[in-house]
């Protein structure tokens, strides 16, 4: 197929793209910056997620459309985040349905349907913005919505892409600069946060296995269109097992910091409202802060899911265990 991939200078998007072209696929890849894919032979498009011209350009003849781009960090004015994330869901979404594309495969996050609360088992739940936490998630929610609501709109007119949407949770592996680079880092310099007793159950995904995941969805979303899949590796463990274990792979100190749950909250609520403060008046320097409320709930309540949905529907099973992935990425860091 000719399929096109956003984000693909991210890992999770680099990975999607090399798997593909890997298969004999044709891949082109549209990024703001150079993804240093073109050695393997990729077509690359430079532009905005949000420029309409741009987006034809590169969804043009495509049989698959991968969306990976997205504004992830934990800090940033709302405007940016409904920009790339919502608007630009939209835009790639309008493009795709004027050139006739087959299949529209859309990332999401577990985020979406989360309220503060422990997920235990759960599916995909309806993705919900009113009571998704934090800016990220409210976006991510709406454009979720969006991308359901065009697959519903194109299996009425008969246009436009079948759409699916994949919602891969913590993505992790070598090369991670949003989560085990941070904790290597933090454990390093003495300051890996535990909240609470640490005991919390996660599920996260080793990145070979979410890139198995999307492959897995381009060639299956005409079946499954209008759906939702939680992706994991389906092993869930105490977050400070985790934690402990990227810090070693990396070399360092898995000793933690232990943060009473109550001190946390009442620290991450104050850094909220400076945060908020230093944002309206654009004094904010980009390094996210060392504590937030959405980190403190994402780090003392559950989040494991059902993933037979999954499995049965995209016909996937994850490859590399948890303890293989941890010795993978300590083998990168020797």
């Amino acid at each position: 197929m000719k399929v096109l991939v956003t984000g693909a200078s991210g890992m999770l998007g680099g990975g999607v793209a090399r798997a593909l072209a890997a298969r004999g696929d044709d891949v082109t890849v549209l990024q703001r910056r150079p993804s240093g894919l073109t050695d393997l032979g990729l077509r690359e498009v430079l532009g905005d997620l949000v420029d309409p011209e741009v987006l034809s350009r590169a969804t043009a003849g495509q049989d698959a459309v991968v969306h990976l781009a997205a504004k992830v960090n934990v800090l940033g004015r709302w405007e940016d985040y409904v920009r790339v994330n919502v608007v630009g869901t939209r835009t790639i979404l309008d493009a795709a349905r004027r050139h006739d594309v087959p299949r529209f495969v859309h990332t999401s996050s577990p985020s979406v349907a989360h309220a503060g609360d422990s997920i235990v088992g759960e599916g995909a739940g309806p993705a919900d913005p009113e009571r998704a936490r934090g800016d990220y998630a409210r976006s991510k929610a709406l454009s979720e919505r969006i991308a359901l609501a065009a697959d519903a709109r194109n299996a009425r007119d008969g246009v436009g892409p079948a759409v699916c949407a994949v919602r891969p949770h913590l993505v992790w592996g070598p090369g991670d600069t949003q989560l085990v680079a941070r904790v290597i880092r933090r454990a390093q310099e003495g300051r890996l946060p535990v909240i609470g007793s640490g005991a919390a159950l996660v599920d996260t995904t080793y990145v070979d296995n979410a890139v198995d995941a999307f492959v897995a969805a381009v060639d299956r979303c005409t079946d499954v269109r209008g759906e939702s899949f939680v992706v994991t590796n389906g092993e869930p463990r105490p977050v400070s097992e985790v934690f402990a274990a990227w810090a070693r792979a990396g070399g360092a100190d898995p000793a933690p910091t232990r943060i009473p749950t109550r001190l946390a909250y009442v620290a991450g609520s104050a850094v909220d409202a400076v945060t908020a403060v230093r944002e309206r008046i654009g004094t904010v320097d980009g390094a996210d802060p060392p504590l937030t409320r959405f980190l403190v709930e994402q780090l003392t309540t559950a989040h494991w899911f059902d993933q037979r949905r999954t499995r049965e529907a995209l016909g996937w099973t994850p490859r590399v265990s948890l303890d293989e992935g941890f010795r993978r990425l300590a083998a990168a860091h020797a």
